[in-house]
């Protein structure tokens, strides 16, 4: 199969364009080509830039058995890609979000258990919202014929950065290596699910190209649960520096900063399991390898190739020392 990744070299495609030349199937990825992390030999690279309509006009000149479309945050994207593959695909693979999901999950026992028919309704955070937008769009294209369409929902998947909450993996890294206190939402027994790319690249190559794909959604993500106290602390072990944690409740956390609402109270504060049994009767003999320990040591020998080079933004420092020490003084 000629397979057409659009990006390629980001923290879940590149796992994916790896597990599909190892597959033996024909893989092209098109993106700036400025990644120097290294591509399978039998990888072909078109260099462009997204934005640029004639660049990105080129590669509806040939045509492709699967599109893997992991650059698309809204509707103008998807509406370009049916102008330039519409009738030059036999299947159009749009990556979305697990966020999109409900949050909180409710009505119905065990409501924190996610499946594909989890309704997706997330009334916090923009970008989850554009991604259910542009879904719906895809399916109706879908259903009257214009595009052959499966979608895909990660949730938090990872590969060269830590997870984190409300500051980037770097960020959290360096705080715990200078002995900085670090902002956990809640309690820190919120239960999450975090996935290393390697493993969600296994059962994603199993849908290019099936067809009891088409039509279908999809998330792929490990089947294990943590704590945000257990995956922080991991990610101290990981790194040999034991994390200095602060509990702040997520609404406080919002007050100071608006921006942080989307991926707490939309996102990470709640308490979420993932059911893969759908992805799983294509893919039957899937299951995780990387545990999320083993995940974070992984990350911490990539954080360390760039460590020396990571400069901190001063206003997200500065904010999370005052969070720390007035939260603390109140006992948090």
């Amino acid at each position: 199969m000629r397979i057409l990744y659009i990006g390629g070299t980001g923290e879940i495609s590149y796992s994916c364009i790896q597990e599909s030349a190892r597959a033996g199937q024909r893989v092209t990825i098109f993106n700036r080509g400025k990644s120097s992390e290294p591509l399978p030999d039998t990888v072909e690279r078109i260099t462009g830039d997204l934005t640029n309509d004639a660049d990105y006009a080129r590669l509806g000149e040939q045509t492709w058995d699967v599109v893997c479309q992991f650059k698309a945050y809204d509707l103008k994207v998807v509406q370009r890609d049916l102008a330039t593959f519409a009738g030059k695909c036999g299947q159009y693979l749009f990556i979305s979000s697990a966020s999109a999901y409900q949050k909180p999950p409710a009505g119905k026992p065990n409501a924190h258990i996610i499946t594909e028919a989890t309704p997706l309704e997330n009334p916090y955070w923009p970008y989850s919202n554009a991604k259910k937008e542009t879904e719906a769009q895809l399916m109706q294209w879908h259903e009257s014929g214009k595009l052959p369409v499966t979608i895909v929902r990660p949730s938090h998947t990872y590969r060269r950065n830590f997870p984190s909450t409300i500051m980037s993996g770097d960020e959290l890294a360096w705080r715990i290596e200078q002995g900085k206190s670090i902002i956990v939402h809640g309690d820190g027994t919120s239960l999450w699910v975090v996935t290393h790319s390697d493993d969600f690249a296994v059962p994603f190559v199993k849908l290019l190209g099936d067809k009891r794909a088409l039509g279908q959604a999809f998330h792929i993500t490990s089947d294990d649960v943590w704590s945000w106290n257990q995956i922080i602390t991991a990610i101290g072990a990981a790194l040999d520096h034991e994390p200095r944690m602060v509990h702040v409740p997520t609404a406080t956390l919002c007050r100071y900063n608006p921006n942080w609402t989307g991926p707490l109270w939309g996102d990470k504060s709640h308490c979420v399991a993932f059911d893969n049994s759908k992805v799983k009767q294509i893919a039957p003999q899937w299951r995780c390898q990387v545990s999320m320990p083993q995940g974070m040591k992984r990350v911490a020998e990539s954080y360390r190739q760039r460590a020396a080079a990571f400069v901190p933004k001063a206003p997200m420092q500065e904010l999370m020392d005052r969070i720390a020490e007035e939260q603390t003084r109140l006992g948090a």
